[in-house]
């Protein structure tokens, strides 16, 4: 037997990344729809590669009794509105918004470094998914955590244009082209130009000066992982299509070399250890579009600190930032709560 899957947003990135991972990981489904708008019903989906085409129905009329989850990829308005609506017909809702990550009552779960929060969501019968750049992050930090405790992190971040969605993509094309031929470069999405520019802008700048992606990635590491951790972080939007990079400053609390992290990460779940001290010893994003890895590279000891570690991480933002991070939440709910047959 298999689970009755809704999928919210269905027509977006993340949300067609969603259908793409469920086909992929054959994720137990008797029955499976496609939601969106309703300027976006009737739309043809489809079902990853099986060659299945599911048309889009219409959010606001749609019923959730009967249905066992729900994947919502459409926004923080529309969770608002509909995960409790769904979550009150009995629909277990995995939300990709920001809206529920820091409700103390919604797990905010990475499977590979907290799964045991998820037995928290029969609060509200939701379950938040992290942001992009904090999921590739916690996944990297929660092995050398166990291993030696964190007590500071830095980090700078290097986001794709997918993040912000079809249209930050389509913007990079068009600017990029119109650098090419002469024509004049409008901003729409973005703030400035980002065809060959980068931006250190992402979300609405708070009181203190910090971006809200920032104080997202501060927040959230510390519900993850753990509160005592102090996180700095500076988000920067570049001009690549798919893949977020970070750079690392990690400090921890007891001594751990370069080395020993590298046998720690090669063996933790989730990671993919990439770091030859040569010529293409690393992953570059381009490398990790399409893989549900979480790439480690460039590990080495950072002597302006007792006890520093330096790292390079690049991941798929489409797949473990959103899809993919989701797909395995409905994989452990379903081995831990929702077990069918």
């Amino acid at each position: 037997m298999g689970y009755k899957v809704a999928v919210v947003g269905a027509t977006g990135n993340v949300g067609r990344e969603m259908m793409q991972v469920l086909a992929e990981r054959e994720f137990p489904i008797d029955e499976i729809v496609a939601l969106a708008s309703s300027r976006s019903q009737g739309t043809e989906i489809e079902f990853g590669d099986t060659g299945k085409m599911l048309k889009c129905k219409n959010l606001e009329h749609f019923d959730f009794t009967g249905w066992d989850i729900a994947l919502f990829s459409a926004g923080g308005a529309i969770a608002k509105e509909y995960a409790p609506k769904a979550a009150a017909a009995g629909c277990v809702v995995i939300d990709n918004s920001s809206h529920y990550r820091m409700d103390p009552d919604v797990p905010l779960i990475v499977p590979e470094v907290n799964p045991d929060a998820i037995d928290g969501y029969t609060a509200k019968n939701i379950i938040a998914n992290p942001n992009c750049s904090t999921a590739q992050l916690v996944v990297a930090l929660k092995p050398l955590h166990d291993a030696a405790g964190i007590k500071r992190v830095v980090v700078s971040t290097y986001q794709s244009v997918s993040g912000a969605g079809k249209e930050g993509m389509d913007e990079l094309f068009q600017q990029s082209r119109a650098i090419f031929v002469g024509d004049p470069v409008e901003p729409s999405k973005f703030t400035k130009q980002i065809a060959f520019n980068v931006i250190p802008h992402i979300d609405v700048f708070l009181d203190d000066g910090s971006t809200k992606e920032e104080w997202k990635m501060v927040v959230e590491t510390k519900k993850i992982l753990d509160p005592k951790i102090k996180l700095t972080a500076t988000c920067v939007r570049v001009p690549v299509f798919v893949g977020h990079s970070e750079a690392v400053t990690i400090e921890f609390e007891r001594e751990i070399t370069a080395e020993q992290a590298q046998d720690i990460l090669r063996e933790a779940p989730g990671i993919m250890l990439v770091d030859k001290r040569e010529d293409e010893g690393y992953i570059t994003p381009v490398e990790s579009v399409g893989d549900g890895a979480t790439y480690i590279s460039r590990v080495r000891e950072d002597p302006t600190v007792e006890n520093g570690l330096n790292l390079w991480c690049v991941s798929d933002n489409l797949r473990k930032g959103a899809a993919l991070n989701a797909v395995q939440i409905a994989e452990l709910l379903g081995r831990r709560h929702l077990k069918k047959g």
